[in-house]
Order: C-alpha cells, then sequence, then structure tokens
C-alpha cells in the first residue's frame, strides 16, 4: 500500500532519505511553491525536546540563512512547528540547497588526497570562513562531514550556525562530542568548554589539512576525552614526518593553525589562505626553522621529552628483552648516563638563567592583543587577565556580529603600560528596518510606505482576480512586521483589475450568463428577431471579444428569436 509523501509546512514534500549524521537526518525534498529540489535537515527529536534549544536553534538558523556565498551551502529556510503549536512534538527542520557531489570524508576515507586537491580543498574552506567570519558567524563544527566537493570539484561548506546551538545545550566536553560528532576536530578551547571565536574554526580547518596531507588526524585516542586532552595538551608532529610526499613547506602552516593559543594562530581565514598560497610556490623551512617554529607554539624541545618518556615507558614494559649479563645491559647504563647529563644540564642553564636575570622591577609593558570579532565579554576578561582596563563604546556593523568587537584603540599590537585603558569599539549589529503590512495597499500608497521604511520597491507582477481593483497589493516578497536590511528589494504582486473573459458563442444563453457572472461581469441578453431562432436559445455573437476585459464590465450576449 502506497503512502501520500509527508509534507512540512505545507510547501516542502519530504522525499528519500539521503543522509544522517548525530544530530538530524538529512532528505532529498521539493519546494511545491518555488518547484525546484532541496535538502531537509529533520533534527534528531531527543536534541529538540529542549525548548531553549529550540529557540538557539531558531535564531542560529536564521543568521545562517542570511549568508549567500559559493563556497557555502545556502540556507533557504528553517522552522519549527511548535512556535505555531506549543503542543506540537514535531522536531525543527531546515530547508537546504541540494548540492550533488562527494562529502570530504567521504574522498578521504578512499585514499591519500593529491597535495593540490589538499590544498584546494582547504582554501575553498577557508574561502566559506572568510566570509562568514567577517557576517559575524562562527561554524563552530568544521570537519570533513561537513564540507561537500560538488561534482565539478567546488567545495561546499554546511551547517553554519548548528553547531552553536548544539554546543549552548551541552554542559560538558563529552556531551557536545556526542552530540556534534568525533572530538578530532576541537579546538582546545572548545575542549575545556571556553567560549570560541572565529579563530576556532582555523583550528578545526588546520586539523583537516593535517588529516588530508597525512590520510590521519594529529590527535587520536579510545575516547574522545583522551582525544581532548590531546588537543589541549600534546604538541603535534608536523605532516612530513607522518608522511614523506608532504611538502615540509606546509608544516609550519598546519603547525600555527593547531597552536593552543588562539593569538598564536593566524589572525583571520585570509591570513590564512595567504599563507598557504605562499607554501605552496615557496621554499620549504630548514629542519631548524620548524624546530623554532615548534618551541615557540608549543614549549621549547617539546618532542626530545615525549621521545625520552616514550623510550622510558618501553624500556619499563618490553618483556621480550633478555638478560644476557648479571649487571645492566650496557644499553641502559648509556640511556642513563645521557637523561642524567640532559637534567643536570638543564637545572645548570635554570640556575644560570636566574643568576643573569637584572635585579630590576620588570617591566610593566602590555601589548594589547588582537580582539577583532571578539566577544566583547571574553574580550574585557582578556584584557583584565593583562592587568588593562577597558571601555565600552558601541558602533553599528555591517560585518561584525552584535556584541563582537569591531576594532581597539590602541589599536592591537601596541605596546602600552599596565592599568592603561583600552577602547573596546563594539558593533550592536547591522541596522535593520521593519517590513510595512503592504497587501490591500493600492500600488502607489504600498511605494510611499516602502519608501518611508527605507526599503525599495522590485518587480511589480500583476495577477487577474475579479473582486480587487486595480493595482491592489495581493502578496509582498517580504512579510510583514520582519526585519531586513536597509534598502532591501520588496517584490509585489497586484490585481490586474482584469479578468479573463471566455469565448461563449454557440453557449446557451442561461449558460453564458452564468459563466459571466461568476466572473464578476454584467451579461446583458439582447434579442434579434431578424435570424431563425434556436431551442433552446444560444448566443450567436458577444459585444466583447475574449480576453482579459476590466473587471465589472457589461457584457452584451446576442441570440436569435425570429422565426
Amino acid at each position: 500500500m502506497s503512502t501520500e509523501p509527508q509534507v512540512i509546512a505545507g510547501r516542502y514534500r519530504v522525499d528519500e532519505l539521503i543522509g544522517h549524521g548525530g544530530m538530524a537526518k538529512v532528505y532529498r525534498g521539493y519546494d511545491l511553491t518555488l518547484g525546484r529540489e532541496i535538502a531537509i535537515k529533520i533534527l534528531d527529536p531527543e536534541l529538540a525536546r529542549d525548548t531553549s534549544f529550540r529557540t538557539r536553534f531558531r535564531l542560529e538558523a536564521q543568521a545562517a540563512s542570511r549568508m549567500s556565498h559559493p563556497s557555502i551551502v545556502r540556507v533557504y529556510d528553517a522552522g519549527d512547528p511548535s512556535t505555531s503549536d506549543p503542543a506540537s512534538d514535531e522536531p525543527p527542520y531546515i530547508v537546504m540547497e541540494l548540492v550533488k557531489g562527494t562529502l570530504l570524508k567521504k574522498i578521504i576515507a578512499e585514499g591519500p588526497v593529491p597535495v593540490a586537491d589538499a590544498v584546494r580543498y582547504v582554501d575553498g574552506i577557508l574561502e566559506a570562513l572568510d566570509y562568514s567570519h567577517r557576517a559575524g558567524v562562527v561554524h563552530r563544527d568544521i570537519k570533513p562531514g561537513n564540507v561537500m566537493v560538488t561534482d565539478k570539484g567546488q567545495v561546499k561548506v554546511m551547517d553554519f550556525g548548528i553547531a552553536r546551538a548544539v554546543s549552548d545545550s551541552s554542559s560538558t566536553v563529552a556531551e557536545t562530542t556526542q552530540i556534534i560528532g568525533t572530538a578530532a576536530y576541537f579546538s582546545p578551547e572548545q575542549a575545556k568548554g571556553e567560549p570560541v571565536d572565529a579563530r576556532a574554526d582555523l583550528y578545526s580547518t588546520g586539523v583537516v589539512l593535517y588529516e588530508l596531507l597525512t590520510g590521519r588526524q594529529p590527535f587520536r585516542g579510545e575516547s574522545p576525552v583522551a582525544v581532548a586532552y590531546q588537543h589541549v595538551s600534546e604538541t603535534p608532529i608536523p605532516p612530513s614526518e607522518v608522511n614523506e610526499e608532504s611538502p615540509a613547506a606546509l608544516d609550519p602552516i598546519v603547525l600555527r593553525a593547531l597552536a593552543k593559543d588562539p593569538y598564536q594562530r593566524f589572525p583571520d581565514a585570509a591570513h590564512f589562505r595567504a599563507a598557504l598560497d605562499s607554501a605552496v610556490t615557496g621554499a620549504a623551512p630548514t629542519r631548524k626553522q620548524i624546530g623554532a617554529l615548534t618551541s615557540e607554539l608549543y614549549g621549547p624541545n617539546p618532542r626530545q621529552a615525549q621521545e625520552t618518556a616514550r623510550s622510558l615507558r618501553q624500556l619499563s614494559s618490553d618483556t621480550t628483552m633478555t638478560r644476557t649479563q648479571s649487571g645492566p645491559p650496557v644499553a641502559w647504563i648509556w640511556a642513563g648516563v645521557a637523561l642524567l647529563a640532559v637534567l643536570l644540564a638543564s637545572v645548570l642553564f635554570w640556575v644560570v638563567t636566574i643568576s643573569m636575570r637584572p635585579s630590576e622591577v620588570p617591566s610593566t609593558s602590555r601589548v594589547v592583543p588582537d580582539l577583532t570579532n571578539v566577544a566583547s565579554e571574553r574580550a574585557q576578561d582578556d584584557l583584565a587577565k593583562l592587568d588593562l582596563s577597558s571601555k565600552i563604546v558601541i558602533e553599528s556593523s555591517p560585518d561584525i556580529a552584535e556584541g563582537n568587537v569591531i576594532r581597539t584603540d590602541p589599536e592591537s599590537g601596541v605596546s602600552v603600560e599596565q592599568g592603561s585603558t583600552v577602547t573596546l569599539y563594539v558593533s550592536s549589529g547591522e541596522e535593520t528596518v521593519v517590513v510595512p503590512k503592504l497587501e490591500g495597499m493600492s500600488l502607489a500608497a504600498a511605494t510611499e510606505a516602502l519608501e518611508k521604511a527605507g526599503l525599495q520597491l522590485g518587480t511589480v507582477t500583476q495577477r487577474n482576480d475579479k473582486g480587487l481593483a486595480a493595482n491592489t497589493v495581493m502578496t509582498a516578497s517580504e512579510k510583514a512586521d520582519t526585519e531586513v536590511a536597509p534598502n532591501t528589494v520588496v517584490n509585489l504582486e497586484v490585481a490586474s483589475g482584469k479578468v479573463t473573459l471566455s469565448d461563449v458563442v454557440g453557449w446557451s444563453v442561461d449558460s453564458a450568463s452564468k459563466a459571466l457572472t461568476d466572473l464578476g461581469l454584467t451579461p446583458v441578453p439582447i434579442e434579434e428577431s431578424d435570424c431563425p431562432a434556436t431551442d433552446p436559445a444560444t448566443v450567436h455573437s458577444m459585444s466583447v471579444a475574449p480576453g482579459d476585459v476590466p473587471i465589472n464590465s457589461s457584457v452584451e450576449l446576442r441570440y436569435c428569436t425570429g422565426s
């Protein structure tokens, strides 16, 4: 027995399942109103039971729907049935662009990715992030499962805004990981449950680049918590040491993207892209340069400490080694001597450093950090940690999200004295206007209302309607009382003031009269005695030709009554 397909919101037909993840199932669908194929993501019912999540989800989906970029999967619509019916248990849904291609996750699983393709995929991700970050939207869940490569090779990033709604609803790292997916792409600040900004997306992109170059993630463990710990405390091995075919020129790019401290990463996606482009065409760094960068980003000589610890663990746990002499093996003795020498050298270096340190009071200067697009609360906390005061000045900005820092005074990188005040210019968001109610107005009145509201009149389409006077607004492309950007174009559909008259010649006078009356026209039967009568009387001519005629028009219906 066939079943009728599900239709959401009266216009979105749900067809076959095409994908699923930890948060939702994705179906192929069809927009019955606009006549186009779509993808419909329906959220997991368990996740949707949290009313606070529904609210966050709706707001984040609305933010994502305002983004339009070739490298971002477009969000057309989002809905929550509970907003119109509080008793409804239907989960929220998202209507998206249907992209025909392959998930980057599947491409990686099929085998090694050529370096040129790896760079192109990451460049596409960064292009999308550059746009979204300037729009004030942080993704928070960049991973190969959220990146699609179309049949033409174009990169498309999806699920913008959803991860924030999820992570804000989760109290622990383990809980967030369970909902969003693997912790392999978490930034250290996400793993520690701290507030995140755009630089968290750059870290996750660095993990994706690492996996493309080496075939595996930089950190792996038996549980999400173990992986999260490594993101916070462990040093990644340069990609070229894992895969000899990975260019050494890309090692510094990956290491900087994976810096634990957000301030040591690339300041934004544009700088990441520029560095990636330069590395592809530039010379490979020396091992000494890589070592210096690793020391700068992750602490002095971390690899030696890791290798020493690994060797000691192996020596203490290896049960396959057999003793061939009564005393300790020679290799063990030399290993102990080398370890002791390293420890003594470290202590001596520490003592000399302490003795050479000047006795004067340490410098009280502080360097203003880069706080662009950082939440104002986080920016104030960062300044407080540097013993700097802060002052808030509110400004509107079309590029920076509401509540985030536009710029600072003094600028980032400037040295100031401890206790100085740094002015934070915080965005009040993009200026918006309210769409007036236009339905039922005359076209002239609607045009005036749009101008007063700061909006622009777009295309005007006419449609026949027997009940409306000419140029009466029937529908508008933007709903009344919604907030939109100034100068948004609003298209109108207005009544033409006409109806379509059919050819009723040959009809009976009664049938023709009824048809005209149904159209809102006035039939006027006219008897003509100079032609033979018919039974029943039929119309032999009309005073108005068939086609569009003004509403309420009179139409003569001539018929014969002669013998």
